[in-house]
C-alpha cells in the first residue's frame, strides 16, 4: 500500500513540475517512463534551471548515458545516492525508483523551502552583532532570532514540521506532532488553509465531519483556491499508518504557496535593511581578505577564496527572495534599488577577484583557464537573429571558424591537465586540488559533452539562414515578367 501511495504521489508531483517544461511532459507510468533517462533529465533541468547533457535516442546505450548524466549531476550537488545504480533504474525497480525520486523531492523541494524559512522572521543585521536595544519590539525580535537559530540546528524535516505546527497553533485544538496520524482527520490541512487564506474554511463545522469528508474538502479547496496540485486522495491519509513521505511532499506545497504570498511594505523594507547590512559586511570582509592575502601564494589565495565563497553562498540563502525580486526597475523602492546596486557591486568585486586569481595560475594552467572561459563564453552566446538571414550567415560562418579553432586545442589541453604535476620544488601544492578538479569537470562536462551539439546547432542555424535567404529571393521571383531582358537581369543578379 505504501509503495502504491508513493508512486501515485510522486508521479503527480513530477507531473506538476514537468508542466513547466518546454514542451510539457506527462508521466503515465513512473517505473517505465524513467527507464529512458529523459524524464530524469527534464525533471532536473526544471528544478535546477540548468541545461544538462543528454543523448537524444532511446537505445540501451543512450538510455544508460542519460541516467548516468542525471546521477552524476545529483552527486555534484553532494546528494548521497545509496544503493541507487543505473541498471536498477533501467529495469524500473520500484524501491530504487521511489528512493531516487524521494531524494530529488527532498533536496530540491523540501530542503530548499526549509532553508528560506529564516526569511519569515526578523534577524539582527549582520553588521551589528553587538547592538543592544531593550525595547519590547527588540525583545520580540531577539526571541524570534533565537528561535530561528534553533531551527537551523534541525533537519529540513523538523523545520517543515515546525512550520506546520505554527500554522495550526493559531487554531486552538488542532495539533500536529508528525507527518503521519496527525493529518488523518484532515483538520491540520484545513487549519493551514485557514491561516494562509482566512475565510475559506469553517473549522467548527469541520470538527463535526468525518475524516474523509474533511480530507476531500481540504484537497478540493487547495486545488481550486490555492492552485496546489492534488497529490493525495482521502484514502491515502485516512489509514492507520499513512505514508510520511507522501504527506511531507504535499505539505511542502503549502509552504511554497506561503512563500509566494505578497508581503506588506513594512516587512519588505525590514528585509531590505537586513540584506543591505549583510552586503555591507560581505564587502568589508572581502576588502580585508584581499589585503591579508596580498603576499600569499596562489595556492593559499585560492584556498581563502574557496572558504569565503562557501560561507558567502550559505549565508546568502535567507536573503535570496528579496535579492532576486522579480520587480522591474520602475517598481522598486529607493531602498530596493540601493540594495540591488550593492548586490551587483559585491558580485562584481568577487568576479574581479576570481579573474585575478585565474591569471595568477602557474603556466600552462593560466592559458587553459583562459581557453575554457573563451569556449564557455561562446557556448553561452545567443544565436544570431535569423530575420536578417544574409547577416546571420556571415555571423554563423565566423562563429563556426572560431569554434573549430578553439576545439582543435581540446586534446592537448586535456593531456596537459591530466599530466599536470601539482607540486613545487619543495613538494608543496602549486594549485588547490579543488581548482584542478573544477577545470577538469568543466573540460569534460561542459565542453566535451556539449561540443557536438553546439557545433550542430551553429550549422543548423547556418542552414536555416541560407534557407531564409533562398525564400526571400524566391519571393522576389514570384511575379510575372513580360520582357526577356528583365528576367535575364534578375537571373544574373541572383
Amino acid at each position: 500500500q505504501r509503495e502504491f501511495t508513493q508512486k501515485k504521489t510522486f508521479t503527480s508531483w513530477i507531473n506538476s513540475i514537468l508542466a513547466k517544461h518546454t514542451p510539457p511532459y506527462v508521466v503515465s507510468d513512473l517505473y517505465t517512463d524513467i527507464q529512458h533517462g529523459h524524464l530524469l533529465l527534464d525533471l532536473l533541468e526544471v528544478l535546477s534551471g540548468q541545461h544538462l547533457p543528454r543523448e537524444k535516442g532511446f537505445n540501451t546505450f543512450q538510455c544508460r548515458s542519460n541516467i548516468e548524466n542525471a546521477l552524476t549531476f545529483l552527486k555534484s550537488r553532494s546528494l548521497k545516492l545509496i544503493n541507487i545504480h543505473v541498471a536498477d533504474i533501467i529495469e524500473g525497480k520500484p524501491s530504487i525508483v521511489l528512493g531516487l525520486i524521494w531524494t530529488i523531492i527532498f533536496h530540491f523541494h523540501i530542503e530548499e523551502l526549509a532553508r528560506t524559512l529564516a526569511c519569515t522572521y526578523n534577524q539582527p543585521s549582520p553588521d551589528r552583532p553587538g547592538a543592544v536595544d531593550s525595547s519590547p519590539k527588540a525583545n520580540r525580535s531577539a526571541k524570534k532570532s533565537a528561535k530561528i537559530k534553533e531551527r537551523w540546528k534541525m533537519s529540513a524535516t523538523k523545520a517543515l514540521l515546525l512550520w506546520a505546527k505554527e500554522q495550526c497553533s493559531l487554531h486552538g485544538s488542532v495539533s500536529v506532532t508528525d507527518f503521519k496520524s496527525s493529518w488523518r482527520s484532515g483538520l491540520a490541512f484545513l487549519a493551514i488553509i485557514q491561516t494562509l487564506r482566512p475565510g475559506l474554511v469553517d473549522l467548527e463545522k469541520a470538527k463535526a465531519r468525518s475524516n474523509k469528508e474533511n480530507l476531500k474538502e481540504a484537497f478540493r479547496i487547495a486545488e481550486l483556491e490555492l492552485n496546489i496540485p492534488r497529490l493525495l486522495e482521502p484514502e491515502d491519509v485516512d489509514t492507520v499508518n499513512p505514508d510520511e513521505k507522501s504527506i511531507m511532499t504535499y505539505v511542502a506545497q503549502f509552504l511554497q504557496y506561503s512563500k509566494n504570498l505578497p508581503e506588506s511594505e513594512e516587512d519588505m523594507q525590514e528585509k531590505v535593511r537586513e540584506a543591505m547590512g549583510w552586503l555591507a559586511a560581505q564587502e568589508e570582509k572581502l576588502a580585508k581578505l584581499l589585503v591579508e592575502t596580498e603576499n600569499e601564494t596562489c595556492y593559499q589565495k585560492y584556498k581563502e577564496m574557496m572558504s569565503f565563497m562557501e560561507t558567502f553562498n550559505q549565508e546568502k540563502i535567507p536573503f535570496l527572495p528579496v535579492l532576486s525580486s522579480k520587480r522591474g526597475e520602475a517598481e522598486l523602492s529607493e531602498g530596493q534599488q540601493q540594495m540591488r546596486e550593492e548586490w551587483d557591486k559585491v558580485i562584481s568585486q568577487i568576479n574581479e577577484w576570481k579573474a585575478k586569481l585565474d591569471q595568477m595560475l602557474p603556466s600552462p594552467l593560466d592559458s587553459i583557464e583562459a581557453w575554457l572561459q573563451e569556449v564557455e563564453r561562446l557556448q553561452a552566446e545567443d544565436l544570431p537573429d535569423l530575420q536578417d538571414p544574409f547577416k546571420a550567415m556571415s555571423v554563423f560562418r565566423e562563429i563556426i571558424v572560431i569554434f573549430k579553432g578553439l576545439m582543435d586545442c581540446f586534446d592537448s589541453h586535456l593531456d596537459t591537465l591530466q599530466s599536470f604535476k601539482n607540486e613545487d620544488e619543495k613538494n608543496m601544492p602549486l594549485v588547490l586540488p579543488e581548482k584542478l578538479e573544477e577545470m577538469k569537470r568543466r573540460l569534460f562536462s561542459n565542453i566535451r559533452s556539449t561540443n557536438p551539439s553546439t557545433f550542430l546547432e551553429y550549422h543548423y542555424g547556418l542552414c536555416s539562414a541560407i534557407a531564409n535567404e533562398v525564400k526571400l529571393k524566391l519571393n522576389i521571383w514570384d511575379v510575372k515578367y513580360g520582357a526577356k531582358e528583365s528576367v535575364e537581369s534578375l537571373l544574373e543578379n541572383w
